[in-house]
């Protein structure tokens, strides 16, 4: 079958690299891809946003299926939108992506299907006043989350009472713009993240490899968030007994929550978890993979993923087995000069042809003149496999030294804290 796949990212990339490995794919096309995506089909300059030249190039390439990578498409409706086309999406319809797209209406579900998660209100400009009052009377640290989609930079944890309301009138007045619209504030749960991804058909499902990933630019896991600088999987620390907790009390009320309010479901579900005394705590979903998790994830995968995807449209995943590769992937991520703030874009790339046991999975990269060039702040992801995370990283950091461009920067303390 023809597959479209959308996306630009490194995620998309490694999924990429995974559909053309199965022998149902036909032909791939990537919309709008980047430099490394374009080894494995065919970029098209088309918006994932766009639904209308989507569906023009599905006619046209005749396209049966679109794989979404980012969550935008989704919570504008893509699956709606083609649903009604006859065409098949892997994600889940608008209302599912409520669960990312909107903070207050995930903290509602989860209370409604009895999901351990921190405890919240949220508030509007309306309510500002209540709201103020409301963290006056909390301890800190003392979390902020903008309800709507946010770029990843909706959440801050603010130290101290005077910190927190500040942040909840700047954000209240338009710091997030629409995003902040309405602010959910939440308890702060102390303990380690960690990330569990579930492909499900709405009615069954299969847990993909636990992973974890690293947010802070600076190494200690400090400074400012990122979109995420490296990940691993598996997770030492997720064992058997903790893994019984995440699927008794999470994964399952959670698939149950979506057959209770009728929700169609056909994709990913990336549950942001957290473990507190041994305890699992649901701090965000996400409808989508996550990047750079995708990266280590999907190369655990041994099974043909278009096979599971079919089983997933055809809501049939009881039927097929997945796979799963028992060594350690890692990645660490390459990014450029000033990220997460200010870089510059258009900074040569080279190296690639020097590396070796490791697979490149491009990020913000694009062909200049047939010059890979550096076209955002994560540019390059090394994902290697080891038995041990100190060996998978060290070829992937070996690698990182060959890989250069102007301003490149990597954290050297991956899987510090393992």
């Amino acid at each position: 079958m023809n597959v479209l796949l959308l996306g630009s990212g490194g995620r998309e990339h490694t999924m990429a690299w995974k559909i053309t490995q199965s022998p149902l794919c036909t032909q791939l096309f990537i919309a709008p891809g980047n430099a490394g995506t374009a080894q494995h089909g065919i970029n098209v300059q088309v918006s994932p946003n766009d639904f209308e030249k989507i569906e023009a190039l599905c006619i046209d390439k005749n396209i049966k299926l679109i794989v979404v990578g980012p969550e935008e498409p989704l919570v504008r409706g893509i699956y709606d939108y083609f649903e009604r086309k006859n065409i098949n999406v892997i994600g889940p319809s608008r209302e599912g992506a409520q669960l990312e797209g909107s903070k207050a209406y995930a903290k509602i579900f989860m209370e409604e299907m009895n999901i351990p998660t921190a405890g919240y209100k949220e508030f509007t400009k309306a309510t500002e006043t209540q709201g103020l009052k409301y963290i006056a009377n909390k301890t800190p640290p003392i979390v902020l989350k903008a309800d709507g989609l946010a770029a990843g930079k909706g959440v801050l944890i603010c130290q101290s009472i005077d910190e927190a309301q500040n942040e909840l009138k700047s954000m209240l007045s338009g710091k997030f713009g629409t995003a902040s619209t309405t602010v959910v504030i939440e308890d702060f749960l102390d303990g380690i993240e960690f990330s569990v991804f579930v492909l499900t058909d709405g009615q069954n499902y299969k847990v993909l490899p636990v992973a974890k990933d690293y947010k802070r630019i600076g190494e200690g896991d400090t400074g400012l968030n990122t979109g995420g600088m490296g990940a691993i999987s598996p997770v030492s620390f997720v064992d058997e007994a903790l893994m019984k907790k995440v699927e008794s009390r999470i994964i399952q009320p959670t698939i149950k929550g979506l057959q209770k309010r009728q929700i169609t479901y056909k994709g990913f579900i990336f549950i942001g978890l957290i473990r507190v005394n041994n305890e699992p705590y649901v701090i965000e979903y996400n409808c989508r993979m996550g990047d750079p998790e995708t990266e280590v994830v999907f190369p655990r995968i041994k099974s043909d993923i278009l096979e599971l995807f079919q089983a997933t449209v055809q809501q049939e995943l009881d039927k097929v087995v997945l796979d799963i590769e028992e060594k350690t992937a890692v990645t660490v991520m390459l990014v450029s000069g000033g990220y997460p703030q200010q870089y510059e874009k258009g900074k040569i790339i080279k190296g690639i042809d020097k590396v070796v046991n490791s697979h490149i999975f491009h990020a913000g990269t694009k062909t200049d003149n047939n010059t890979v060039v550096t076209n955002g702040g994560r540019v390059i992801a090394l994902t290697s496999f080891g038995e041990t995370i100190q060996e998978a990283l060290a070829y992937s950091y070996q690698n990182a030294n060959h890989i250069q461009f102007e301003g490149k920067y990597y954290r050297k303390d991956i899987g510090f804290d393992l």
